[in-house]
């Protein structure tokens, strides 16, 4: 018996919930996939809708409406039908995590359809506690060395699960789904204002093969045509870092900042998980210290062509073997310019045309050197940029608004439901 710590008012003197074994409320099915697979992919209209994990992706408040691929009638005969509404939890990569369908289709064997539970459970509030926090760690608990990787029907049988009256769990369900929907809106807003900057780009940069935008500032308009210049022509440094030997064993929380892809996003530095060097260690590579203003660019991996320009955050830092320091001369490239345009649709095709068969694996410096860069007069660059960072700074902001809904949800979510704590006596 447990009791959160947060409860509506009308539920305060509801009794303890009850904590019962997962095997006790749901009855698991498993889904199967006919073999080979290949020899029932439907191309037409025939075929039914055939759900598999990738189908997640597109999901939202994890309802998935579509999917990427469709199987024959006969496959269909083969494999488990689930109907609009049910329950589908993910069995292999993906951590247990469950989703309501909105369509009518066929499973793989990488999912379980739940049943058998309507009178314990509000199919919404059950969507929300499945894929709450204290779950993952069950799961981590009673699989193998803790680490999940494909989650059979004994582990999920093993978990507990806690269970109050229906109308309490109408009314958790109700708070989080209002959350939820919310956090859609806003992720609504984001995207528009991607597109936004999207198309922007598209029409202050020059379409490849010609020398001027379909969109400029007025005070620009009579100054002529751009020139396209190698990038190399522009700069004063094209080259990146190394990692020390002993690689993580020389990171600190406090010294000089260590720069890694995964602190370079689009457009702006990620610096939630950076790292430090002590002095002794940075003095070591003088040639990689950082500038202010200096531009970022991934060269390997998959987040090649994500850029940044370093700020003073960074400034007497240093870069790992996977970012390059571009180093621009500024009274004629503005850093910030180039930023933008290597983020834009234009430059994103150029690090594409040197990666083999269209795999993004690796670009080398005389290939960044070799950049073509359409370049106006360097105030038209300033205004650019100006204009760009200011929907990067609205992109940022709306980007927070979302992680802090998130983590509201998250807290509400630790106090709503039984802590992982009782949940484990």
């Amino acid at each position: 018996m447990s009791v959160p710590k947060l409860r509506f008012p009308e539920f305060r003197d509801a009794g303890d919930w009850e904590i019962k074994q997962f095997s006790k409320y749901i009855v698991l099915y498993r889904g199967s996939s006919p073999r080979p697979i290949q020899s029932y992919l439907s191309s037409d209209s025939s075929g039914v809708n055939w759900i598999k994990i990738g189908d997640t992706k597109s999901a939202k408040n994890f309802v998935i409406s579509q999917v990427e691929e469709k199987i024959t009638p006969e496959g269909a005969k083969k494999s488990r039908k689930v109907n609009v509404g049910e329950l589908i939890l993910a069995n292999s990569m993906s951590y247990g995590k469950t989703y309501q369908v909105a369509i009518d289709g066929y499973i793989y064997d990488g999912w379980f359809v739940l049943r058998d539970y309507e009178k314990y459970f509000d199919k919404q509030f059950l969507l929300q506690l499945l894929n709450s926090e204290y779950m993952q760690s069950q799961y981590e608990r009673f699989s193998a060395g803790g680490i999940v990787q494909n989650i059979s029907s004994d582990i999920v049988y093993k978990t507990v699960l806690p269970h109050t009256l229906l109308k309490e769990q109408k009314k958790i369900a109700d708070c989080l789904t209002s959350i939820d929907d919310r956090i859609t809106t806003e992720a609504q807003k984001l995207d528009t204002l991607k597109a936004h900057k999207k198309g922007l780009m598209q029409q202050l940069f020059p379409a490849e093969g010609e020398t001027l935008p379909k969109l400029r500032f007025p005070e620009f308009q009579d100054l002529g045509e751009w020139e396209n210049k190698p990038l190399g022509s522009k700069t004063i440094k094209v080259g990146s870092g190394i990692t020390p030997n002993g690689g993580e064993k020389n990171y600190k929380s406090q010294g000089r900042p260590f720069i890694r892809s995964q602190n370079i996003g689009w457009g702006w530095l990620l610096l939630d998980d950076v790292v430090c060097i002590d002095d002794a260690i940075h003095s070591t590579f003088p040639a990689t210290e950082i500038n202010e203003g200096d531009v970022f660019l991934n060269i390997t991996g998959a987040s090649i062509g994500r850029s940044a320009v370093a700020d003073y955050q960074v400034q007497g830092g240093n870069v790992n073997q996977h970012v390059c320091i571009i180093r621009t001369q500024q009274s004629e490239l503005n850093p910030y310019y180039l930023n933008q345009y290597l983020l834009s649709q234009y430059g994103q095709n150029q690090i594409d045309s040197f990666q083999a068969g269209g795999n993004r694996q690796g670009l080398n410096f005389a290939q960044i050197r070799s950049f073509s860069l359409p370049l106006p007069l360097i105030e038209e660059q300033q205004k650019i940029a100006d204009c760009l960072s200011s929907i990067d700074e609205a992109i940022a902001a709306q980007s927070q608004v979302i992680d802090l809904l998130k983590l509201h949800k998250k807290g509400l979510m630790q106090q709503l439901f039984p802590s992982v704590e009782e949940v484990r006596r």
